[in-house]
């Protein structure tokens, strides 16, 4: 949603500034034209240099730097967001004071504006710092954070700018139209793990990165989210209901336990097939494992399918070549709606990949093939296919 945006992106006087530097390095990743204007005070900290370095293009900081500069910057940007925002700006935005570039800018601008916070915790708490944050949202500025934890003075307290992801995601969800508002979607992601002791379990390599994107997408385009996750070093989708499970067997309860309230399901978790028949309590000794016992894991997606009642069900099939018989066929055993097949052999394909090269294929036996591409953009690719949200029927006992 960012791409081909032009981004004024605002820095103000706090330490939080080194952070924005990554900030207009990760929205300029996203295809957006990134145009940075600093105060004097935020030149102490950070370097104007060093943004003209990342973005290869010139930062603004004096007010009669060119022809009414604060004018044709407003005049030709998307979006304005300040990151790090300090009270002494917050105050002068609400009151309408234009005594440097930024906040002259801000008066003459009339798009969507965001604000990511970043001071002290007493000074955030401020009864009039908290009045000109009501008073801005009441013209329609969208706030980010701040967020707790440790500050740069050393206390703790509620103050910190947001992450810089966080805020990106933040633009990026604000910009996207809501087509998906009135959908129920219950996402399952990541690997299970199935003991054998409680020290080693039988796995795969799924890092959960496509189930998280889809997740992501669906929250930002206006879905209800249920994730179900399996073990993975990935920091849920803020909005989304979460629930973490390890085996099989959990992930299947939490999906049956979730699934009167889904319009749809996308089932991208890689759900271990076999588990150890006995899991024992106390590390075996090596020189005592020769065999392993093993039995299946429940088919979730079968059983999904089984209870389908109106429900748009969406498996994965993860192959070593593309085999889109055998995709297919699954789709018609398991009762889906719809398959995404991805050959994890290919370059970008793999499992803790950011991209994928995926083939949907629907109940009809229609074919779609997609290119390498962002796991963010399949995701959206693959809820794109999702029709409107009907009235599930009761489910069976």
């Amino acid at each position: 949603m960012l791409k081909g945006k032009n981004i004024l992106l605002g820095i103000t006087g706090s330490i939080a500034a080194y952070k924005s530097v990554d900030l207009a390095k990760k929205l300029a990743e996203e295809g957006a034209d990134v145009t940075v204007i600093m105060t004097e005070a935020a030149c102490r900290f950070v370097p104007p240099m060093t943004f003209e370095t990342v973005l290869g293009k010139p930062v603004y900081i004096k007010p009669f730097e060119g022809h009414v500069k604060h004018i044709s910057l407003a005049r030709n940007a998307d979006v304005l967001i300040i990151a790090p925002a300090t009270a002494n700006t917050i105050n002068k935005l609400a009151c309408g004071i234009a005594d440097n570039l930024l906040c002259t800018l801000w008066l003459a601008y009339k798009g969507p504006a965001f604000i990511a916070p970043a001071m002290n915790s007493r000074m955030y708490g401020h009864p009039v710092v908290q009045k000109s944050l009501r008073n801005l949202s009441k013209t329609g500025v969208s706030f980010i954070g701040p967020a707790s934890g440790i500050l740069a003075c050393g206390e703790e307290g509620t103050g910190r700018m947001s992450e810089t992801a966080d805020i990106v995601e933040h633009v990026r969800s604000a910009l996207t139209p809501k087509d998906l508002k009135g959908h129920n979607i219950l996402v399952t992601a990541g690997p299970t793990r199935e003991p054998l002791d409680p020290v080693r379990f039988i796995s795969n390599r799924s890092s959960g990165k496509m189930g998280y994107a889809v997740a992501a997408a669906a929250l930002r385009r206006g879905a209800d989210v249920t994730l179900v996750s399996g073990p993975v070093c990935l920091r849920p989708p803020k909005g989304a209901g979460f629930i973490p499970v390890e085996r099989a067997v959990e992930m299947q309860a939490a999906v049956l336990k979730n699934l009167s309230k889904a319009t749809s399901v996308i089932m991208t978790a890689a759900v271990s097939d076999f588990a150890p028949s006995v899991a024992r309590r106390s590390k075996l000794p090596k020189s005592k494992i020769t065999a392993i016992d093993l039995e299946k894991t429940p088919d979730i997606l079968s059983k999904i399918g089984r209870k389908k009642n109106g429900r748009f069900i969406i498996g994965f099939s993860a192959e070593t070549s593309k085999n889109t018989e055998k995709a297919a066929e699954k789709l018609k055993q398991k009762n889906l709606d719809l398959i995404v097949l991805n050959n994890i052999s290919q370059k970008g394909a793999g499992f803790d990949a950011d991209t994928n090269i995926v083939t949907l294929i629907d109940k009809k036996g229609k074919q779609t093939d997609h290119p390498l591409m962002k796991k963010g953009e399949v995701a959206d690719i693959i809820l794109n296919r999702l029709p409107g949200p009907k009235k599930v029927r009761p489910d069976k006992a």
